[in-house]
């Protein structure tokens, strides 16, 4: 058995590491320029989050997904559960969107925009806030009780509950009307869900974040599992250059590495200390590896101290790094078959779901036969099928709307009024639809084709009309 480090360890050395504990990490922090990126797009991922749900549009909430109403409303948009082929779009563009930035450039979504990473970071500000930097941490957890160890315990552990109640309750808030939820909470008025999934998600990113860590990342997520599959030798990826490093070891700022035999690499093992995950880059690609390029800001540090040039742990490829190729050659080999290709998908996924939004119909109609009764003979000895229409309106305005029937001569039909549905609303309407017995004898017992049209009448121009055609059956008893 091999470990993921470059130097083989015995057999039974590493079966132990297997289940031995796992000490705690303690990440320590840095300032660069990935570092940066990666707030960045906290701030944005969270401002995002937590303030979708406050915007209004149209008199409601902007983005809310009303299970109970079956209502989707997504800006202008109103979407039901029959519209779940969009959500299949969404999925397959986050999936295809995976593909391509792995194939270009690693982990990127786990090393910036992960929840599972932003949160982390989260909750690693307020435990340096309330405890320190790393040292300080390390020693904290060393001493024993005291009143300095509780208050700053203390207030770290009210502030990630306090955080993941309110993300629990951000999160509640996307399903149930947040304004109304905010009141409830201030009454104490919630309902048992509420309470749930409040509780259960805010407890779910309390443990994540505050306690699992890295642990979500080498163990839970099967993203670490699969991500060997994407990565080619043309991906860029962090790198540890083991020809300009090695041999590694400490020396004097003034000292010539050349004349000691040394390489690049002081040995100060910085990189290792803040990654959150807690391995060491200088062991080659590992798959609890985040790309959140920490090591890459601190390694820079070193060597602008040292005096020595940028980029001894930095993004490159494998082809890169032996062939020593530049960035511009690496760059280049982004331009090559497999992302060409999920590129090419990507852009036709996206075409096709912003056509099919945008061709999409205003309302939507469904047709079902009652069960009650196939077909009957009604007093003046016409032939009758009953059907209930369910007419949904997808737009936020109320609307009108007319029926026509066609497939068999002299049909006839008992919905002669307009139907108006209210925005956003539904409604079922039953129509008994009719044939002269005469017309049913010639075209004969069975199954026969029809077809319901729906039209909606705009309300500023009534002879406008928009037109959805559904296809049934008229049944002609024996």
């Amino acid at each position: 058995m091999k470990s993921d480090s470059t130097t083989d360890l015995p057999d039974s050395q590493a079966l132990v590491s297997l289940y031995q504990k796992q000490g705690k990490i303690y990440p320590r922090s840095v300032t660069g320029f990935f570092v940066k990126w990666r707030w960045v797009f906290v701030w944005l991922t969270q401002l995002v989050f937590y303030g979708l749900p406050w915007l209004s549009w149209n008199g409601r909430q902007a983005v809310l997904f009303d299970l109970t109403s079956r209502r989707f409303y997504v800006f202008g948009l109103v979407l039901y559960p029959q519209d779940l082929i969009y959500l299949s779009g969404l999925l397959m563009l986050s999936a295809y969107g995976l593909f391509l930035f792995t194939a270009v450039a690693g982990r990127l979504w786990c090393g910036y925009a992960c929840p599972q990473t932003v949160y982390t970071e989260i909750y690693l500000w307020m435990e340096k806030f309330f405890e320190g930097d790393r040292q300080k941490r390390m020693k904290l957890d060393q001493k024993p009780w005291t009143t300095e160890w509780i208050r700053r315990k203390a207030g770290k552990q009210l502030a990630w509950i306090l955080f993941g109640l309110f993300t629990g309750f951000t999160f509640v808030g996307y399903f149930t009307p947040i304004k109304t939820l905010a009141e409830e909470a201030l009454s104490l008025g919630f309902g048992p869900w509420e309470w749930f999934w409040v509780l259960f998600y805010g407890f779910a990113t309390y443990g994540n974040a505050g306690y699992m860590r890295e642990q979500v990342c080498k163990y839970m997520c099967p993203y670490a599992r699969f991500q060997s599959a994407m990565f080619d030798k043309d991906t860029l990826i962090i790198s540890y250059d083991r020809e300009r490093g090695e041999p590694r070891g400490s020396r004097s700022k003034k000292a010539d590495p050349s004349q000691l035999g040394l390489g690049s690499c002081i040995d100060c093992g910085l990189c290792s200390q803040v990654c959150p995950t807690g391995i060491d880059i200088r062991n080659g690609l590992q798959y609890e590896c985040i790309g959140c390029a920490a090591c890459i800001d601190v390694c820079d540090e070193v060597m602008d101290k040292m005096g020595y040039p940028r980029g001894l742990v930095r993004y490159a490829t494998q082809n890169g790094l032996a062939e020593h190729w530049g960035r511009g050659q690496m760059l280049r080999r982004i331009l090559r078959p497999r992302v060409l290709v999920y590129s090419l998908i990507m852009i036709v996924i996206c075409l096709a779901f912003a056509w099919s939004i945008a061709a999409r119909a205003p309302y939507r109609v469904d047709v079902v036969r009652d069960r009650a009764s196939l077909a009957r003979i009604v007093e003046d000895g016409r032939v009758e099928n009953v059907y209930r229409l369910q007419i949904m309106n997808a737009a936020e305005a109320e609307q009108t709307y007319v029926l026509r029937v066609d497939g068999l001569p002299e049909m006839s039909w008992d919905l002669r009024a307009e139907v108006v549905v209210g925005a956003a609303q539904a409604r079922w309407v039953t129509v008994g639809v009719q044939v002269p017995f005469e017309v049913a004898q010639q075209a004969g017992p069975g199954v026969h084709p029809i077809e319901f049209t729906v039209s909606r009448r705009a309300p500023q121009d009534r002879g406008q009309a928009v037109d959805i055609r559904e296809k049934s059956t008229f049944v002609v008893p024996r």
